[in-house]
């Protein structure tokens, strides 16, 4: 649920919700994923076995298998929990690409808007039908609060957050990493409905990738075989998401509204959960889960942090 390791040379911490993130001297960042786990934008008070794992190992998995048309941030994973990459002033925006109208965008459709980002969407459209195209739906932090926001295309460049030169080479590769995406989960027998990505620049001025990229947590995934037979008859679709976690919490009577109170996670609904996301990965990676020794976690992420700083060095 936490860490709090003092590498040679480190800077600064930064905890985000899930991963936290060590800034160390030659602009080099030790990100580990932790086993928290956040929904609504809150972080529930007990971690979930393996998920930090799970979602490292599908993220830089993922980089390799995309490094050839787009440039990452990573240059090593020395831990099962760990990412070492360059260091990179991350640009305001998140390059949200849809390819099925589902999630938010579903929800604004159905409240009336044809409009998403700029984005136009046909009518006659049914939740979870493909759009004609990918389109792509930028969000950008709230001023007030941790909530995204959506922002257009027009918006960004006006309001100077991004330059046109930049926002096209995103742009560019938002496309390229999605198309990829969509290969990749069609030999899983899946369907990469929307996902997000998020892109920094380092200091030499090369725009690459960061964050993670294709997991259960940033994006969402359709199982393909029964996808036409379910939309024709108006059924919900079978996801891969981490999707079941919100409903779990919505039936319980939380969204993260004020005034209301996180429901109590047993230890089975934990384990069931620590199970899902599991099988989240099996599906996606097409390969065994093997988990890594947990018997003394902080001591080994540690360990070869440090042995792979010392060999580096």
């Amino acid at each position: 649920m936490d860490t709090n390791f003092h590498f040679s040379g480190q800077k600064s911490i930064y905890k985000g919700k899930v991963r936290e993130v060590y800034t160390l001297e030659d602009d080099i960042l030790v990100m580990i994923a932790t086993d928290r786990l956040s929904a609504f934008d809150v972080v529930m008070p007990k971690g979930i076995p393996y998920k930090g794992q799970i979602l490292n190992q599908i993220a830089t998995k993922m980089m390799k298998a995309t490094e050839d048309i787009v440039p990452n941030w990573l240059m090593a994973t020395p831990d099962t929990n760990v990412a070492v990459g360059k260091a990179c002033e991350p640009f305001k925006v998140e390059m949200v690409i849809r390819g099925y109208m589902s999630g938010h965008a579903a929800r604004e459709y159905k409240a009336g808007k044809r409009v998403l980002c700029g984005e136009p969407m046909p009518e006659g459209m049914k939740e979870n039908d493909k759009f004609p195209e990918p389109i792509i739906t930028p969000a950008t932090k709230a001023e007030q609060g941790d909530h995204d926001e959506d922002i257009s295309k027009a918006d960004i460049l006006e309001r100077g957050i991004i330059s046109e030169a930049d926002y096209i080479i995103l742009e560019k590769y938002t496309k390229a990493l999605f198309q990829r995406g969509t290969e990749l989960a069609a030999k899983r027998g899946l369907i990469l409905v929307d996902t997000k990505y998020e892109f920094g620049k380092t200091k030499d001025g090369e725009i690459v990738l960061i964050d993670e990229i294709h997991t259960p947590d940033s994006s969402r995934y359709f199982y393909a075989d029964g996808y036409e037979e379910r939309q024709a008859n108006g059924e919900p679709q079978k996801q891969l998401s981490k999707e079941f976690v919100r409903q779990w919490l919505i039936s319980n009577g939380f969204q993260g509204l004020e005034g209301q109170k996180l429901p109590e996670m047993s230890d089975e609904y934990i384990e069931s959960v620590s199970n899902r996301y599991i099988e989240l990965y099996e599906s996606i990676m097409g390969e065994p889960f093997e988990k890594a020794d947990v018997s003394n976690i902080h001591e080994r992420i540690g360990a070869n942090v440090s042995n792979y700083l010392n060999a580096a060095r």
